[in-house]
């Protein structure tokens, strides 16, 4: 196995270094009555160095709906030095729900505009090689998370748009939670390290381990 990126690996703050991938697409419910349920996309955000995540609710593939995304995730993170992205080469022979991103990203209008923006704002955007999705893994294993999370919490249901948007950010507290490595190399010691720590100083979400020792070891099935 090569070595990783030098991005994956430098001392930066959360977020310096970003990809950022689709994906979806998910239904809310339409604020008109007795329409049908209305598309919606997740906008995946990963920092390189710490994978702490942010997730943004978008409501189409379009030009302005992906800026929206991005002009939210730099005011609330901070501008990044590059950002990374799939190349829509990647996307032959895929599903029929990314013919439409694939249309999105190599829109040379979609382009211009978001290399304007990124210009403007002193970052760069940069694509991975053409037909090299391996690239991409930091943020595909991060779209699968966020996917996984999602489907579990909703199922079959239709939730309104305020709603989801809700669960989306409920799902990036939780992700950001997940542990990363140990806090020390005592066996006691419970605390580990999660990308929360990077941005807050600890874990968004914590939940309490009930207080087993008093039960016998043959009573515990896990």
């Amino acid at each position: 196995m090569a070595d990783l990126p030098k991005e994956r690996i430098q001392t930066t703050r959360a977020f310096m270094i970003t990809g950022v991938d689709y994906c979806g697409p998910f239904y809310y419910k339409s604020e008109i009555r007795n329409k049908s349920p209305q598309k919606c996309y997740l906008s995946v955000f990963i920092c390189f160095s710490t994978k702490a995540i942010w997730i943004e609710l978008v409501k189409d593939l379009s030009t302005d709906a992906f800026l929206g995304a991005l002009k939210r995730f730099v005011a609330t993170r901070g501008i990044p030095r590059c950002t990374w992205s799939d190349n829509a080469t990647n996307f032959v022979g895929a599903r029929n729900e990314l013919n439409d991103l694939r249309n999105l990203v190599l829109n040379e209008n979609h382009r211009s505009a978001v290399n304007n923006y990124c210009i403007s704002n002193g970052f760069d955007w940069r694509f991975i090689p053409p037909r090299s999705p391996h690239f991409g893994g930091l943020w595909e294993a991060a779209v699968k998370t966020a996917k996984q999370h999602l489907y579990r919490s909703v199922g079959s249901s239709i939730l309104g748009f305020d709603e989801l948007r809700t669960l989306v950010c409920q799902i990036t507290a939780i992700i950001n939670s997940r542990p990363l490595v140990p806090l020390s190399e005592n066996p006691e010691d419970l605390d580990v390290l999660t990308p929360g720590h990077f941005l807050i100083g600890g874990p968004p979400t914590a939940f309490p381990e009930p207080n087993l020792t008093s039960l016998n070891y043959n009573r515990l099935n896990q």
